[in-house]
């Protein structure tokens, strides 16, 4: 009995594990963008797994990876240390699957899809209120205001990006078309 509850009190916290799955999953989507950019740009080697001439892209990576987690999830009943690296496999598997989300709804779009975007801060902004917000049943007056605050800065934020990509979309649409077009298939 005393081993049980030594062992819960060494588990790590959910709060932790999801800070962990957040850094895991953002640096693994700004690592995705910037090799997929350096390839298009022929900056770095064609990196691109390619099967009987179809390209595999890195989504599928994800799939796996977060298929064989949840099977080894399920079977191996991990212990602490286990449980955070499945904590950093699957913000690997999330940042390698969300990276391509726009895919998920448009087959055969461009790799540049806004939904990724989208996808992508929202799975993020998921995984940090998880990582870092206090429980409800603890909020007091301050943290209802800084969360109200906050959303009030989330949503300028996002209504200054939107119109960013906007102004970077007119800019860079047409050299990234010329990139995609001669880039490796």
């Amino acid at each position: 009995m005393d081993n049980q509850i030594r062992e819960r009190k060494s588990e790590p916290d959910a709060s932790h594990m999801a800070r962990l799955t957040l850094v895991a999953f953002l640096f693994t989507f700004i690592c995705a963008r910037c090799v997929v950019f350096l390839i298009m740009a022929r900056t770095i080697p064609d990196l691109y797994m390619h099967v009987k001439g179809t390209h595999v892209h890195h989504l599928n990576y994800g799939i796996f990876l977060l298929s064989g987690l949840g099977a080894y999830l399920l079977f191996v009943h991990p212990g602490r240390r286990g449980r955070q690296v499945a904590a950093v496999i699957y913000g690997i598997g999330m940042g390698l699957t969300f990276d391509e989300f726009g895919m998920w709804l448009h087959l055969g779009g461009s790799y540049w899809q806004r939904a990724s975007w989208d996808a992508v801060t929202v799975v993020g902004m998921l995984l940090a209120l998880l990582a870092f917000a206090s429980t409800i049943k603890r909020f007091r007056p301050k943290h209802w205001l800084t969360a109200l605050l906050l959303a009030c800065a989330i949503i300028i934020f996002f209504v200054e990006l939107h119109r960013s990509f906007a102004y970077a979309g007119k800019a860079l649409d047409p050299k990234i078309r010329v990139m995609e077009s001669t880039a490796p298939h």
